[in-house]
């Protein structure tokens, strides 16, 4: 079977270059014929990296300990559910399931533009096989996946204890189905510029793709910091780790981007602004791989091979320049008549936010090179550890937190200042007053209170929105608040979708706010002693052990919480020894609640049986997780079908086709 898996990515890499060479020539001389052929090789590019990931799920569901990647990432007493993770818990099946990815999201394409974007597909095909050309040769050249062992050993080494988690599961997939969403919009980009065919069209056709890409970016960093939370046993969410940062840039300018187009599409302005910014956000996604599996930064996150690094840089370089030539070649022709009308306006509040996640990502990209250039300029690493993140990035996120409750208050083209007086005295007011309230509280750390007042803030302008559309509708149609707020979200989900994402960012943000107030305290405790935090009481009684699985051995202390004197319950946070990882795995415990949690980490147990814990109070930080998903329902509502955008885009599209056929 591994020798079909070899011919698969060898002849997969044969029909990918097919694809590329064959849809640009196509596009370029206008040949249905050549344009068919180089679709069809991409759809035998995506049925051979469908058989070579079967065939790779195989090895590691049967033992297949014969080949090298198999034995690397998985044991015969393995869980079932991790050995389906073991599959991308290394570089080489990271890399099959992204090149599968994007080969099936390029058939995609080809399928939903069978009767549209007739100019556009050959080379937004062309452009996607170039990604998966890459992909290609580095399964077949670079790093084979499918190498054998000298001698079929009887076990494998195991999955590294850390990924054995759920969160490992979700989260690698989810981030590259981001990662490779973004290269739809980008493809759709580059081929605009191509074919000269510079409008929204290109923009409208990948609207889904780009909510798509984004959503799932957006799960997979929030599940990558549920899984530091609750796996790497720091007592925290978010390190900002190279590796984090990495997902994190691509994000921040993807989410840029997402906004920025609504000002193409609604008033034909920022052409050049916007392939800018999904060109970067591409570019941002290679890089992340690129340091990611480059060797230049030291990561638990990063892969422990370095093969394949030089050829992401060297990709990297050759997209910078291509992509930086198109947009310069065609700037006349992405130039716009119409500009601001005001600078007190949506228009400018929607640029002041691109300006400021693009400060964002510039702050988050210099933090996580500095150490690599410093080490080339001076030869001396200087780590940029999370104050400069922080220093920086809190002020900036209270920006972008004024503007989201901002932007709806404000008119299009210009605001006046009734309409400003109007929309913002209640926002203004509820905001002063829970200000207020929160110092009567006692809560006086500045930067907490400016978070939470601007939380207020931008609360009650969704809720204004939301109230006055309800109202509109109940007034018009006579219909009751329930149906009116449904019809109302129904029949605008792009918009009020966007406000349930926005919605959910208010709940992160209080979730984040709540780090300000953390509380650790950590101590060695014999059994039936006791320790207290706050308002807590956690007393030790002794532990367990057990051997659930040869290779694994647990040892699960007790600890008896109780707050006020009433019993809460117990915590069990656990200290495993893998019998292949001289390092042992601590799994920490979590009671948590919608004002806190209390997390317990079992750092050491001596051999009398007295153990050292650590103990956080961490506040709200279950808001955290729900933000992320009301963030989730958000951008299905955004992304879900309407028969009325798909009308709109029909006149588009024709009014487009019909233009080219003039100009012939």
């Amino acid at each position: 079977m591994a020798n079909l898996g070899e011919i698969s990515l060898l002849i997969a890499f044969i029909t990918s270059i097919y694809s590329m060479i064959v849809s640009f020539w196509g596009g370029f001389k206008e040949n249905q014929l050549l344009v068919k052929s180089g679709q069809n090789a991409m759809f035998a590019t995506f049925g051979l990296l469908t058989v070579a990931s079967a065939i790779l799920m195989r090895a590691f569901v049967t033992d297949d300990f014969s080949i090298q990647y198999v034995y690397s990432y998985s044991s015969a007493d393995l869980a079932a559910f991790y050995k389906t993770s073991a599959f991308w818990a290394g570089q080489k099946g990271s890399l099959l399931l992204w090149g599968w990815m994007l080969s099936m999201f390029a058939s995609i394409v080809i399928l939903q533009n069978r009767r549209h974007n007739q100019r556009l597909i050959p080379h937004v095909v062309g452009v996607l096989a170039i990604t998966v050309v890459l992909f290609c040769w580095l399964m077949v050249g670079a790093t084979p996946v499918f190498e054998r062992m000298g001698a079929i050993p009887p076990d494998g080494y195991g999955l590294n204890p850390m990924l054995q988690n759920p969160g490992m599961v979700f989260h690698p997939p989810a981030l590259y189905l981001g990662f490779v969403g973004f290269t739809i919009p980008y493809a759709f980009a580059m081929a605009a510029l191509i074919r000269r065919q510079i409008g929204d069209v290109w923009i409208r056709s990948t609207r889904r793709w780009l909510i798509f890409a984004w959503f799932f970016l957006t799960m997979g960093n929030l599940m990558g910091a549920n899984w530091a939370y609750v796996e790497l046993g720091w007592g925290g969410y978010w390190a900002w780790d190279p590796v984090e940062n990495a997902s994190f840039m691509p994000w921040l300018v993807g989410t840029a981007y997402l906004h920025s187009v609504m000002i193409q599409e609604k008033k034909d302005m920022l052409k050049i602004w916007n392939v800018t910014l999904i060109t970067i956000t591409y570019a941002l996604t290679i890089f992340g791989t690129f340091i990611t599996r480059s060797g230049l930064i030291a990561s638990v996150h990063s892969f422990g091979e370095t093969t394949v690094g030089m050829y992401f840089g060297v990709f990297l370089i050759i997209i910078i320049i291509f992509s930086t030539y198109m947009i310069i070649s065609r700037r006349g022709l992405l130039r716009s008549e119409n500009k601001l009308d005001s600078m007190v306006s949506r228009e400018s509040s929607f640029l002041f936010n691109n300006l400021m996640l693009l400060g964002a990502a510039f702050a988050v990209f210099w933090g996580t090179t500095f150490p690599m250039i410093s080490e080339a300029v001076r030869g001396v690493k200087i780590t940029v550890g999370p104050p400069f993140f922080n220093t920086v990035m809190i002020p900036i996120a209270a920006g972008l937190l004024l503007l989201t409750g901002l932007c709806p208050l404000l008119a299009w083209n210009k605001a006046t200042m009734s309409n400003l007086k109007k929309n913002f005295m209640v926002p203004f007011g509820a905001a002063l007053t829970v200000g207020v309230i929160l110092v009567a509280l006692g809560i006086t750390q500045i930067i907490a209170w400016l978070f939470f007042v601007l939380c207020a803030f931008v609360t009650t302008t969704i809720l204004m929105e939301l109230i006055r559309g309800s109202s509109a509708r109940i007034y018009r149609s006579r219909e009751n608040p329930v149906k009116a707020l449904y019809n109302l979200v129904s029949r605008n989900k792009r918009r009020y979708g966007g406000y349930v994402i926005h919605t959910g960012v208010i709940c992160m943000c209080i979730g984040f706010t709540g780090g300000a107030f953390n509380e650790k305290i950590e101590a060695s405790l014999s059994p039936g002693e006791s320790m207290t935090i706050n308002d807590y009481k956690l007393t030790y009684y002794g532990y367990e052990t057990s051997r659930p699985r040869p290779s694994k051995e647990e040892v699960v202390a007790n600890l008896l919480v109780e707050k006020d004197g009433k019993k809460i319950g117990f915590l069990r946070p656990e200290k495993n020894f893998y019998e292949n990882f001289n390092q042992p795995n601590s799994e920490v415990a979590i009671h948590s609640t919608m004002k806190e949690d209390i997390y317990a980490i079992f750092a050491a147990l001596t051999a009398n049986g007295k153990a050292t814990f650590q103990i956080h109070v961490n506040p709200l930080v279950k808001w955290l997780w729900i933000g992320g998903m009301i963030m989730g329902i958000g951008t299905i509502i955004a992304m879900w079908p309407d028969s009325r955008e798909r009308k709109r885009f029909e006149a588009r599209h024709a009014e487009t086709a019909a233009l080219q056929a003039e100009t012939r």
